[in-house]
């Protein structure tokens, strides 16, 4: 019962309409141009279209005409709306009706007639968007990432045919980083410093942890000896609703925001926005390409986007090729024979199925993480649902503002809270 409350994400289910009182990223202001092709947008188990109008503002509305149904998508999208080829009835980015042309009557009805439609805005690159119902919105939360200078932030995404939650997950599992990634016994330790924090994770691959909640979500540190006299921590952060701050980075030296946004139950859009771009160009001597419209280049191969509602930001190496696991490769080179930190990710979760059954898991000490964000997602669904009471931090984004992620090594015997506090950047610690 409790992995369909947690998975479900469309109208009316509890925990799709607790994400719907957030901000959630919807799509990358480059694929909107001005007056330019709508494109079908599937979000929380809705089929909506996205626009940009004559002047700028981006619509996001149902993609069926509030006359007779047709798909907005064959719209013209023309003078601050869209119009519907079938009659010509247009609308505003707010999803007003404006005219009606084939309606002849002394009192015209398109003053009365709106398309459902949600208020948006853009920040760094990306179209976010406010499902909910309510009158004023919440103010978007000031994660470190959202404060930076736009130059500095980088965003790009991904596609995954996965329910969210497991997608999520795999950022809230810092331990799988030694095998999947690092490759424990396949003697990665030869090219790599041992001083640097990679070796410790490969060399005491079973970390201990510790879990805190937070305004916003939950924050774990996992911790191993760094040397007899310093513990090399990992600090990871889950944010309400399905937003993960993972470590790659010394702590507080990279903001990094990471969303797994639900399309629909079974399929996941992953947006990176971040300072970084360290995943983007794990092989070497891999090909070179561009992500198409971000400006920013990987070796991950993508398939050319198509219209569809699941036509976006498709990777080339998918469930269709294996995710093209060289097993050659794996025998002799890298310990999953995959190319590729997130096609690696990619590929083990959605190795588990459409939607994970939960009931066969056995969750360890390593899932602590894990099984806290659970915990305090079904708390916040059902506090909305019972209530209609939302975490503060969501009328508070102040509360975001200390939410960073990355490794420190700090002196034994420091509790988790002070070498957190400690090692952030000074000037935006809030309450932790």
């Amino acid at each position: 019962m409790e992995t369909q409350l947690l998975t479900q994400v469309g109208p009316g289910t509890p925990m799709g309409e607790l994400m719907r009182q957030f901000w959630i990223p919807a799509v990358l202001s480059s694929e909107l141009k001005a007056d330019g092709a709508p494109v079908r947008l599937m979000l929380l188990g809705e089929r909506l279209i996205a626009f940009r109008t004559t002047s700028g503002r981006v619509g996001i509305m149902d993609h069926r005409c509030a006359h007779r149904c047709a798909s907005l998508f064959y719209g013209r999208n023309e003078q601050e709306g869209i119009r519907c080829v079938y009659h010509g009835w247009k609308f505003d980015a707010d999803g007003q009706c404006v005219d009606a042309p084939n309606v002849r009557s002394r009192k015209p009805i398109h003053p009365t007639i709106k398309a459902k439609a949600y208020r948006c805005t853009e920040v760094h690159g990306v179209v976010w968007v406010y499902m909910g119902q309510r009158e004023v919105v919440p103010p978007l939360p000031r994660l470190p990432v959202m404060m930076m200078p736009p130059e500095k932030v980088s965003v790009w995404c991904m596609q995954r045919e996965c329910n969210y939650l497991q997608a999520l997950e795999g950022d809230l599992d810092t331990s799988h980083a030694g095998f999947l990634h690092l490759g424990v016994g396949m003697g990665v330790l030869k090219t790599i410093d041992e001083k640097a924090p990679e070796s410790i994770s490969i060399s005491t691959p079973n970390p201990e942890f510790r879990v805190m909640d937070t305004e916003c979500g939950v924050i774990a540190g996992a911790y191993r000896p760094a040397d007899a006299k310093s513990t090399y921590w990992r600090f990871t952060n889950f944010i309400l609703p399905f937003f993960s701050q993972v470590p790659p980075c010394r702590l507080g030296e990279e903001a990094i925001l990471r969303a797994w946004v639900p399309m629909d139950d079974t399929h996941t859009m992953f947006f990176s926005i971040t300072t970084e771009t360290f995943h983007l160009s794990r092989s070497p001597n891999a090909k070179e390409r561009a992500i198409p419209q971000t400006g920013l280049t990987t070796d991950y191969e993508f398939l050319p986007n198509a219209t569809d509602w699941y036509g976006r930001w498709r990777l080339a190496a998918n469930l269709s090729n294996d995710h093209m696991i060289d097993r050659d490769i794996q025998r002799t080179q890298s310990y999953s024979g995959i190319e590729g930190l997130d096609i690696q990710d990619t590929a083990v979760t959605e190795s588990m199925g459409p939607i994970v059954d939960h009931e066969m898991e056995n969750l360890a000490q390593s899932d602590l993480l894990v099984v806290r964000a659970r915990r305090k997602m079904l708390d916040a669904m059902r506090s909305w649902e019972k209530d209609r009471q939302l975490p503060a931090a969501l009328d508070n984004p102040d509360a975001y503002s200390s939410r960073w992620s990355g490794h420190v090594i700090a002196p034994n015997g420091q509790d988790m809270s002070d070498v957190y506090l400690n090692s952030i950047p000074k000037g935006v610690v809030a309450a932790a």
